[in-house]
């Protein structure tokens, strides 16, 4: 009799055992996919010789799962920056499927040296002043994602001062090229210097984008906002902001606010 007992009392511990072991892996689970996030990074969709110029055909996005911990690699390349590869040769030749990485491209010849040697057929260079405060403190790099924010003052509205100043978004997720001469990762024959500060970006824009930045900067202030490295939705009908606007609308800011931050 006492011999059932103790292997009654030994089964019960051991079910007990595993219950908690159980549950503590599906906790460790939970915590990991909980700190866990999707990187979009850029792989081929078919065989590519290294002579071969690349097409947007011939790449795709591929979804990995990142623990957030996890540092940058820099020589990925994130979905966001395609548009960089297109016109672009490899280094040598590739299978289907392989993930791309900035040393697999190939180096610009010297006929195409310098910065033109590496952008797209489709965009443009161009070099706008900043300061400490529009560069979100000097923070932002090449490679980054930025939106563009404008801020002007229309004297034919001074008789109301409400219209007086508007502030608008521009353009969203602009790759920055440069940051004073410092060119990053996008260098090749051009040697980096790098500095702590710098007063001027270089954007890839697309020619019908340029004037209208180049305007805007001699007639308003330009500020940029930092994008994640994976964001790359453009969010449509921004409003554009004056006093009236923003007088109204205060208390539906802080409420939206208040919403997102308790599903958080």
């Amino acid at each position: 009799m006492r011999q059932k007992l103790l292997l009654v009392v030994a089964v019960f511990f051991g079910v007990v055992a595993f219950a908690l072991t159980f549950l503590q892996i599906n906790e460790a689970k939970r915590k990991i996919a909980g700190s866990a996030v999707e990187k979009r990074l850029v792989k081929l969709t078919r065989d590519v010789a290294g002579s071969e110029v690349l097409a947007k055909k011939d790449i795709t996005m591929l979804v990995v799962k990142r623990l957030r911990k996890e540092r940058q690699n820099p020589r990925e390349i994130l979905w966001s920056q395609y548009k960089l590869l297109i016109g672009r040769k490899l280094e040598t030749s590739m299978r289907k499927n392989s993930v791309l990485q900035w040393d697999d491209l190939a180096q610009a010849s010297q006929r195409r040296s310098g910065l033109a040697g590496y952008m797209p057929a489709d965009v443009r260079a161009v070099t706008i002043s900043v300061d400490s405060t529009s560069s979100v403190n000097n923070m932002i790099k090449p490679g980054d994602q930025v939106d563009i924010v404008g801020t002007f003052r229309f004297p034919e509205m001074r008789g109301d001062r409400s219209l007086d100043t508007l502030t608008m978004t521009i353009l969203q997720s602009v790759t920055i090229l440069a940051c004073g001469s410092d060119y990053g990762k996008y260098s090749y024959n051009i040697k980096p210097t790098r500095s702590r500060g710098y007063n001027t970006v270089t954007l890839a824009l697309y020619p019908e984008e340029v004037d209208m930045i180049i305007f805007a900067s001699q007639k308003g202030r330009l500020t940029f906002t930092l994008r994640n490295y994976d964001e790359t939705k453009i969010i449509h009908d921004l409003p554009s902001i004056n006093f009236k606007y923003l007088e109204k609308n205060i208390a539906k800011f802080n409420r939206e606010r208040e919403r997102r931050r308790q599903l958080q």
